[in-house]
């Protein structure tokens, strides 16, 4: 019999969430974001700390005996909520989400190891780490460059022998806030430290989400995996990343909504709240059934990671087709709807709008993952 899926909100998650945004109003307002995209560090000082160490948020995916709090997606996609509501400019879904399910995939059931040691560093939050592997990568897609070899490690692979080849990856997400870069290479997955590593920051669209060219030092990292257990491990992760990315962005859509809903009822015209117009009423009625489904979607993917579910790989597909979409709708309908005062630097609203279009491509573009639905659906294409 096939579980049922909950799309509910726990008490717990409920008390998460309350947490989460009680921090985030507190030390990362809009005003607070607005001031520190005018210098070349979006982070807020002490935020992480606050977040992936004193919540606890940072462990929320890894298990309790690997140092971690035990939880599920469910709970790391309130977080992400909230992360997206506010448009955060913090590492958590690239370091305690991509990153952390990279390592759980190697961690195995037993022993020690480098990547369980790992795993309890970014639990605690001590540590942040990145996936080496360009924002637009999807989960079907391959980062091993070429050669990479398959189930059978080479002798130098199990050896550890051999230096680490140099190579450049471009778009790599917040790795100017990484403390270890995971590198995929021709050998295997490896760990390098990000001073071994040389870190170009590039001009990213979403200012909140800076994006960083790497080149990993020859020979430099720890080798984690060889061959199919390195490809399994990072598939794993991004296919976390994707499903868990959808709650990011129905945050973001319901923050642009309601904003949207208060300034239309402040703001008169014709002695009326324009909200009350009935052009714009419908605008907003539509864009709420959208954010509605873009619920039920996220949900869904969440659930379906937590649970383990056969078809995870579908409902995330679907949830990324879906809640990218209603994420730059809802900041294009708020920056539209605020008028001259949303398409202004000191208006939060371009923050929204960057956050989704960029949100759009990342982990997979929405023909991306409409394409992977076709196939896990045998769907034909059309003629």
């Amino acid at each position: 019999m096939t579980a049922q899926t909950d799309l509910l909100y726990s008490e717990t998650e409920d008390d998460l969430r309350s947490a989460v945004r009680a921090l985030l109003a507190d030390r990362a307002g809009h005003q607070a974001l607005l001031d520190r995209i005018e210098t070349d560090d979006p982070y807020v000082p002490g935020l992480w700390k606050s977040l992936a160490g004193d919540i606890g948020a940072a462990g929320l995916l890894v298990p309790e005996k690997l140092g971690g709090q035990g939880a599920s997606h469910r709970e790391a996609a309130v977080v992400l909520e909230e992360l997206g509501r506010a448009v955060t400019p913090l590492p958590y879904l690239t370091s305690a989400v991509v990153a952390t399910e990279t390592l759980l995939g190697l961690a195995g059931e037993g022993g020690g190891g480098p990547a369980v040691d790992l795993l309890a560093e970014l639990a605690s939050g001590r540590t942040v780490a990145v996936l080496a592997a360009p924002l637009s990568t999807a989960p079907d897609a391959e980062p091993f460059p070429p050669g990479a070899p398959a189930a059978e490690p080479s002798p130098s692979a199990v050896t550890g022998a051999g230096p680490l080849p140099a190579s450049t990856v471009a778009g790599v997400a917040d790795a100017v806030a990484a403390d270890v870069l995971l590198v995929p290479r021709a050998d295997g997955l490896y760990a390098v430290p990000a001073g071994e590593a040389a870190v170009e920051p590039q001009v990213p669209l979403d200012l909140t989400r800076p994006l960083a060219r790497v080149t990993p030092a020859p020979g430099s990292g720890t080798r984690l995996a060889d061959g199919e257990a390195a490809r399994a491990a990072v598939r794993r992760g991004l296919l976390a990343g994707a499903g868990l990315l959808a709650s990011e962005q129905l945050g973001l859509a319901e923050r642009c909504l309601e904003e949207t809903v208060r300034y239309t009822r402040e703001r008169h015209q014709f002695n009326r709240p324009v909200g009350s117009f009935q052009a714009l009423k419908h605008r907003m009625a539509q864009l709420w059934l959208d954010v509605v489904g873009a619920r039920a979607a996220a949900r869904a993917a969440a659930d379906a990671l937590a649970t383990g579910a056969p078809d995870a790989p579908l409902t995330v597909a679907v949830a990324q087709a879906y809640c990218s979409k209603v994420a730059v709708r809802a900041a294009e309908e708020c920056v539209q709807l605020h008028g001259g005062i949303g398409m202004t630097w000191e208006h939060p609203a371009h923050l929204a709008l960057k956050r989704a279009k960029s949100d759009q491509i990342a982990l997979g573009s929405t023909g991306r993952h409409q394409d992977a639905i076709a196939a896990l659906m045998d769907l034909p294409a059309p003629a």
